[in-house]
């Protein structure tokens, strides 16, 4: 009847004590395991997490690094994007390996403590019950021996009366005894009887319980311990099924982060930024004028050749053979030249350069210095704002002595004040450099060529692109590209300029046979040169000379004193006299008649 009412569960093994332990033990172990795995993946999220937030942050722009100037093209605005979003990415991973960790790792630890000291306690109560049977079991043996015995003690001495009182020989007195000994053996079967027929009532009531209320009990209770753990393994593989779905939304949001920075690529508007980023300012070299040597005449060098007419058509690929290094016979001047060229080039690329960005095309020097500008505007605000701060706290310090003393903010207030000073001193130096700047610039609805002498500058030298066109020096003594320009700068200059000058590389035939320049004018000295520096010409004021190459915005005039004498003097300390047939020159190709100066 029990085991109607308990249907399909464990009292029918109730004779699988030993059995039903190992089962439950593989349930624990298996727990176990489950939890190895999940935690085993925890790390693996963790890490992958791990290593993707490094990976982002590997290609992540560097501060005041090349990286940062790409960032203006879209391509790299969208991979940037694409790495944010990747690192949010990462963070989804930490997130599944924290839910994990938390909502079944820690669960599960937590609920094998439990199931261990649950099972722990149903077998406790299994095995004591085994032992109460079975020394129950012990005892019935023993009552059933004894009865079993005493019977046949009782027989022998019922046995042993019968032949004493048959015997005739044999005493009355002893009759009697071996009567009285018979009924005390079969007094003591009687009562071996009684006692074993009600230990074995009392035993078959303890095993029925045993077998049908005790063990069916225990073995209910570790049958719903065992499907608790069985639910709960699934409930843990749901949640672990769960946990992933949870992040998907913001995984998906990632992606479509990715996707949308992808979509926001413009090649068009990246290919105008190349434009904007590179430019020079500089215009386009006009047409090679054609020169007649059929017919005599006095050779000058065409005003939109970027070197002369020989050079080029005798050396295209840039080994020209008429001006040499100034007055500089028998030297490698293709060496010169690209050994300035490489340290121009390596300027550029390494960032270096004159303060002023001399160095670079008109276009990017403009935007160099506005950039410059707009920081030092904003250093001159943060420091401002500084000062407002203080000077408060100095007032209510004024206020209310007790807070603070007023003195001990004034050497804060007069150090910020110098540096407002040394900020806007920096300000307007830039601001004078970028004003010169603009003022070269042609302007984009001018049509026409603009005219005018470029002013003078104090110690200045030849610009990058100018030089290259027109087969002067490249660089100053030290191989940079410097024009360092100066607001206040007059046209009669107090200090001498430095003048290009050169190495001395190894001979070259290819320039040995170099050919005198024609006059295109004459100068007179207005103060006087002593010309130190090679490839100068030492002058006296008031000295006439013969001007062979005029000023090309570099702040140097080619002279000649004689067949064997001429090299370069400043521009400021002569007067020069064009003839009226003479060819004047641009920088880059863009031309700029220069107006005759009479006395």
């Amino acid at each position: 009847m029990v085991e109607e009412r308990m249907g399909d569960c464990w009292s029918y093994t109730k004779d699988q004590f030993d059995n039903l332990e190992k089962h439950t033990q593989w349930g624990i172990d298996f727990v176990e395991k489950y939890t190895k795995f999940v935690k085993e993946r925890s790390e693996i999220e963790t890490n992958y997490a791990k290593q993707i937030r490094n990976l982002s942050k590997k290609y992540q722009p560097k501060k005041n690094s090349r990286e940062e100037e790409e960032s203006k093209y879209t391509f790299c605005r969208a991979f940037l994007t694409s790495l944010n979003e990747l690192n949010d990415y990462a963070g989804q991973h930490e997130v599944i390996a924290e839910n994990l960790t938390s909502q079944i790792i820690t669960e599960l630890s937590r609920y094998l403590q439990d199931l261990k000291a649950e099972r722990k306690s149903h077998f406790h109560d299994g095995r004591k019950a085994q032992q109460h049977i079975e020394s129950s079991w012990k005892q019935l043996e023993t009552c059933k021996r004894r009865f079993e015995r005493d019977c046949k003690e009782a027989d022998r001495a019922q046995q042993y009366f019968e032949r004493m009182d048959a015997d005739i020989n044999v005493t009355k007195a002893d009759v009697e005894k071996a009567r009285q000994q018979a009924q005390v053996r079969h007094q003591m079967a009687a009562d071996s009887k009684s006692e074993y027929s009600s230990y074995l009532q009392k035993f078959n009531q303890e095993q029925n319980d045993h077998y049908f209320t005790i063990i069916p009990n225990i073995f209910q209770k570790l049958q719903d311990m065992e499907e608790r753990r069985i639910d709960r393994i699934g409930v843990c593989m749901k949640t672990f099924a769960d946990v992933d779905r949870q992040v998907l939304p913001i995984v998906g949001k990632c992606l479509d982060g990715m996707t949308k920075a992808a979509e926001s690529i413009e090649p068009k508007t990246d290919s105008k930024q190349v434009v904007e980023s590179y430019k020079s300012g500089f215009e386009p070299p006009g047409d090679v004028e054609f020169e007649d040597y059929g017919q005599a005449m006095k050779r000058t060098v065409s005003e939109t050749s970027l070197s002369n007419s020989k050079e080029a058509r005798e050396k295209p690929a840039g080994k020209s053979k008429g001006k040499l290094w100034p007055f500089i016979k028998n030297k490698n001047k293709l060496s010169l030249k690209l050994i300035t060229l490489n340290s121009h080039v390596r300027n550029l690329i390494e960032g270096s350069g004159p303060e002023d960005f001399s160095h670079l095309p008109p276009e990017q020097r403009r935007k160099k210095l506005q950039g410059k500008i707009d920081e030092l505007n904003k250093d001159i605000q943060k420091e401002m704002d500084q000062r407002d701060a203080l000077t408060k706290m100095r007032d209510v310090y004024v206020k209310n002595p007790q807070m603070g003393d007023p003195a001990s903010v004034d050497p804060r207030l007069s150090e910020i004040s110098q540096n407002i000073e040394k900020l806007q001193f920096e300000t307007q130096k830039f601001e004078g450099w970028l004003a010169e700047v603009e003022e070269r610039m042609p302007s984009k609805s001018d049509t026409n060529r603009r005219s005018g002498l470029y002013e003078t500058q104090n110690n200045t030298t030849v610009s990058n692109n100018c030089a290259q066109d027109r087969e002067r020096p490249l660089s100053s003594p030290d191989g940079s590209y410097t024009e360092e320009q100066n607001s206040e700068t007059q046209v009669k200059a107090n200090i001498n300029p430095i003048p290009p000058t050169t190495s001395t590389p190894e001979f070259d035939d290819e320039f040995d046979d170099e050919e005198t320049l024609p006059t295109i004018g004459t100068c007179k000295a207005l103060y006087p040169f002593e010309g130190h520096n090679e490839g100068t010409i030492a002058v006296a004021e008031g000295e006439l000379l013969y001007v062979i190459e005029e000023d090309k915005g570099d702040g140097w005039t080619r002279v000649r004193r004689n067949e064997d004498e001429e090299g370069y003097v400043p521009s400021s300390y002569v007067e020069v006299f064009l003839e009226t047939n003479a060819k004047v020159f641009g920088c880059s190709g863009a031309f700029f008649p220069r107006p005759v100066v009479k006395e």
